[in-house]
């Protein structure tokens, strides 16, 4: 099973950032047919870890790590930790080129969450990657496909993108399909934060 841990915006900050991609250079190209690869609206979220390849039978291992890892962050806390969608950036270059919008508010809790997270699969002797934790959500998969100087201004319109206020209630691992149209991503367990 090809796993991940994330934390999902609701969907009303999901439907401002929807209105805010249309309104982008991207969004104009895939309105008018260029394959820009919109990310699905549905399966926008902030990957905190990626396991990758889990075997089946580990999957009580993953959702007891993960478990332990939502209430060491529950731990002392007397609020849920707030963000709002804002910011953009830009990650690799030609055909890899992917456009994305960050997280603005408490972040800082969302990085002490992430590696609580990381921790505990490391613990339990589980896969994970070792890349340094970046809140970000993909918005678009443009590649080579569209000028670089449209991504640019896409990326200067996200960094004045300010989304609607929105508290992370939940931590989720979620098992990832891919075939060759589109990917598909299934809800496998929660934990409240």
């Amino acid at each position: 099973m090809r796993l991940f841990v994330a934390v999902y915006p609701p969907p009303e900050s999901v439907g401002h950032l929807g209105a805010q991609v249309a309104r982008l250079r991207v969004g104009a190209a895939a309105a008018a047919g260029t394959n820009v690869r919109l990310a699905d609206p549905a399966h926008l979220h902030v990957t905190l870890a990626f396991l990758g390849d889990v075997e089946a039978a580990r999957l009580v291992e993953v959702e007891s790590a993960l478990g332990l890892a939502a209430e060491g962050f529950r731990d002392g806390r007397n609020a849920l930790p707030r963000f709002s969608l804002g910011g953009g950036g830009r990650f690799g270059h030609c055909r890899s080129t992917v456009l994305w919008v960050g997280l603005r508010g408490e972040v800082e809790a969302l990085h002490v969450l992430a590696g609580l997270v990381r921790s505990r699969l490391a613990q339990a002797r589980l896969p994970c990657d070792d890349r340094p934790f970046r809140p970000h959500l993909t918005v678009a998969r443009p590649g080579d496909r569209m000028d670089l100087a449209d991504i640019e201004a896409d990326q200067a319109d996200l960094d004045d993108y300010q989304g609607p206020e929105w508290p992370a209630t939940e931590l989720l691992l979620i098992r990832s399909h891919f075939d060759s149209r589109r990917s598909r991503y299934d809800r496998l367990a929660a934990w409240p934060l």
